[in-house]
């Protein structure tokens, strides 16, 4: 891409990304998502309501008066968006592809967690980990995350979730909150996300096309495997092909939810021509719900 092609670009997706982000997402964002505890903070005299066990004696004993200790949450946290990068991303029968709508889901996760202070970093992945962006603050680290989304090109065309989520547990040593964005059309990845889950706080946000979920009958037509490159023609007439294919889409989806469900892992689904503002608030406002 020219550079002043992929500057406007990333221009663009900043004027959007970042408005939404101080006008919608960035208070949920920061009810959803836990700092790492809580830190002390000062002390000052007792009030009726305090609680008893907040006292500190040793203030209280020197002073005459009862103190008490006062905490606040430790806020920053480590953010991390595992980006699925794999061939499939280009599919897209209306507006947008799955890549585009993975980039903006992308950018607003990132301004929102710059504005509470977050550090953020990135995972590219295929059917390998094609690029780790470390954690940094900033808005001019958001930028080059965009960029780098936009003009990044992958070695690889396939999809591996569990190769993913292995990189992660091993490379981010500390607690992250980890977003991991995929059409999730991999194989069996129920034990790394369980173990990355354990160490992190995982979110899963699985993008889809409608173009994806059915065939039209069209009668035949020259079908390509975007991440294998096989092609072949299917006889869109035919109802027994159509219900097959619609099956495999089902498939597909029921079988991340129900991986999500037995690991603990909150997810939503987010269709490529539909807006994602309502499925992400949605799941922030759920995660807020059980704070």
């Amino acid at each position: 891409m020219e550079t002043q092609e992929l500057l406007r670009k990333v221009r663009k997706i900043e004027i959007k990304t970042r408005g939404l982000s101080n006008q919608i997402f960035s208070g949920e964002y920061h009810s959803a998502f836990k700092g790492r505890g809580m830190a002390f903070s000062e002390v000052r005299e007792y009030q009726p309501g305090d609680e008893i066990r907040t006292i500190d004696w040793n203030v209280t004993a020197r002073l005459g008066n009862p103190y008490v200790k006062v905490f606040e949450e430790e806020r920053e946290l480590t953010v991390m968006l595992m980006v699925d990068l794999s061939a499939s991303g280009q599919f897209g029968v209306h507006q947008q592809r799955k890549k585009d709508q993975l980039i903006e889901i992308c950018a607003v996760l990132a301004f929102s967690a710059i504005q509470n202070n977050d550090k953020i970093g990135v995972i590219f992945f295929t059917d390998q980990v094609e690029k780790f962006i470390p954690p940094k603050k900033g808005r001019t680290h958001i930028l080059r995350i965009i960029r780098e989304l936009l003009d990044f090109e992958p070695e690889h065309k396939g999809t591996d979730v569990a190769e993913a989520l292995r990189y992660l547990t091993s490379a981010i040593k500390k607690r992250s909150t980890a977003f991991l964005l995929s059409d999730f059309q991999s194989a069996d990845y129920e034990s790394a996300l369980k173990i990355a889950n354990k160490k992190h706080d995982l979110v899963a946000l699985r993008v889809f096309d409608p173009g994806e979920l059915e065939l039209p009958a069209m009668g035949l037509l020259p079908l390509r495997d975007l991440e294998s490159g096989q092609r072949r023609w299917v006889n869109t007439f035919s109802k027994r092909v159509r219900r097959e294919f619609a099956a495999r889409a089902a498939q597909t989806r029921h079988r991340m939810e129900d991986t999500c469900r037995k690991a603990g892992v909150d997810y939503t689904h987010i269709a490529t021509n539909q807006s994602y503002v309502p499925p992400l608030m949605g799941l922030f406002k759920k995660r807020e719900s059980r704070r």
